[in-house]
């Protein structure tokens, strides 16, 4: 679980970020948690886009993205997520403590 320091760390390093993931009309499936797992473990921190033909609703694809890849949910933006998930092998961000 973040705190409001970590949230706040991250959501400045996610600013300049694009997004590397796109969800469309196919919707959350199987093969896009694997894919956003993948991701997770080697970036760490990514940026997630809800296209406007899906019917996902952001705040519930954020909370249902988090929990398939045991990741943190930053932010939502409009339509863009912002995960976080601290990598095993490829440990790149230092977060704040406390």
């Amino acid at each position: 679980m973040l705190n409001n320091r970590q949230r706040e760390f991250l959501k400045k390093m996610a600013h300049p970020l694009k997004p590397v993931f796109q969800v469309g009309k196919a919707g959350l499936h199987e093969q896009v948690f694997n894919e956003l797992d993948a991701v997770l473990e080697k970036r760490e921190l990514i940026k997630v886009s809800l296209l406007q033909n899906t019917f996902e609703d952001a705040g519930e694809a954020g909370k249902r993205i988090a929990e398939e890849t045991h990741a943190e949910l930053v932010q939502i933006i409009g339509h863009t997520l912002v995960l976080y998930r601290e990598s095993k092998e490829h440990k790149r961000i230092e977060c704040p403590k406390g």
